[in-house]
C-alpha cells in the first residue's frame, strides 16, 4: 500500500434503517499502523456502519473505498484478501472442529477446487495459539463456551490476516483477563502495519488501546478524532446520556457513569 494512502476511507457515509438516518454524511479514514474505537449507546448504528465500511450492505448516500479503490469495484475474493469483519455474533450451523472453522479464515488466499496446505494448517494453528486455544484444535467448535467460541472467531479473522480488521464489538463474552489479551492482540496486530476498527461499550478501554474515536449519537450526529482529545467527560455524558466522571491512574484513564 503506498504510503499516506488510508487503508479505509468514507466520505459523506449516510447510514439509515426503518426510515431513521443514524449516521450522516460521515468522513472516516483508518490509516496503516492505528486502532479506531466506534462507541455509542445501542441502536445508534454502529454495526450497521462496521457492516457498511465492509460492503455487506449499501450506503443511503456517500462512498467507501479500500485502499483508493472504490468498495464495489474489488473482486469479491480480493477484497477479502484485504478487509476482514468480526460479527458480533458467530453461529456454527454444521458439526466442525475448532480447526476446521479458524481454516474458513485462510479461503480468500486458496484457489478454486484447492485444498488447505501444510502453510495454511500452520497458520491457522499460530491463529489459535495467539488467542490461547492452541490446545483446542480437534475440539468440536460447538462444545466450546462463549468466551472461547469467540476467542475461536477471532481465530479466524487472525488467519485470514486481512490489512483491515473490523471488528464488532470483539470483546464479547470475554472475561477481564481474556479482553485485555485480545484487545492487546489487536494493538500489536496494527503496530505491525494493520488497520484496525472496533465497536466498544467501555471507554476505559477504548481510551487505553485506541489512537482515533469515533462517537455515534444515533441522530446522524458523530464525532472523530484521537482518542485522547474526542474521549473526555463531557463527550461520554453527550454520548450515554447519563453523568460520566474521568478517573486518572498511572498508565492512563477510565471512566464512570454516575
Amino acid at each position: 500500500m503506498p504510503a499516506g494512502r488510508a487503508a479505509l476511507e468514507c466520505r459523506a457515509l449516510t447510514v439509515t434503517v426503518a426510515g431513521r438516518t443514524l449516521v450522516r454524511a460521515l468522513d472516516f479514514s483508518a490509516q496503516p499502523g492505528t486502532v479506531t474505537c466506534i462507541l455509542g449507546r445501542n441502536g445508534t448504528g454502529k454495526t450497521l456502519t462496521l457492516h457498511t465500511l465492509a460492503g455487506l450492505r449499501q450506503p443511503h448516500a456517500g462512498r467507501v473505498t479500500v485502499a483508493g479503490r472504490a468498495l464495489g469495484a474489488w473482486p469479491r475474493r480480493e477484497l477479502a484478501q484485504r478487509l476482514g469483519l468480526l460479527l458480533q455474533l458467530t453461529e456454527d450451523p454444521f458439526p466442525t472442529t475448532v480447526l476446521e472453522s479458524v481454516l474458513i479464515g485462510r479461503h480468500p488466499h486458496i484457489g478454486f477446487w484447492q485444498w488447505e496446505s501444510r502453510h495454511d494448517r500452520d497458520i491457522a494453528h499460530a491463529a489459535l495459539a495467539a488467542v490461547g486455544l492452541d490446545g483446542f484444535a480437534s475440539r468440536d467448535v460447538t462444545t466450546l463456551s462463549g468466551g472461547e467460541r469467540r476467542r475461536a472467531a477471532i481465530a479466524t479473522l487472525l488467519a485470514q490476516d486481512p490489512d483491515i480488521m473490523l471488528l464488532d464489538e470483539p470483546t464479547n463474552h470475554l472475561d477481564p483477563h481474556h479482553q485485555l489479551d485480545v484487545l492487546r492482540l489487536f494493538r500489536a496486530r496494527a503496530a505491525a502495519g494493520r488497520a484496525v476498527v472496533m465497536s466498544l461499550h467501555d471507554a476505559g478501554l477504548a481510551a487505553r488501546f485506541a489512537d482515533r474515536a469515533l462517537l455515534l449519537f444515533g441522530d446522524g450526529n458523530w464525532l472523530c478524532g484521537p482518542s485522547r482529545e474526542i474521549l473526555t467527560e463531557d463527550t461520554m455524558t453527550r454520548l450515554y446520556g447519563v453523568p460520566v466522571r474521568q478517573l486518572d491512574w498511572a498508565d492512563g484513564r477510565t471512566f464512570v457513569a454516575l
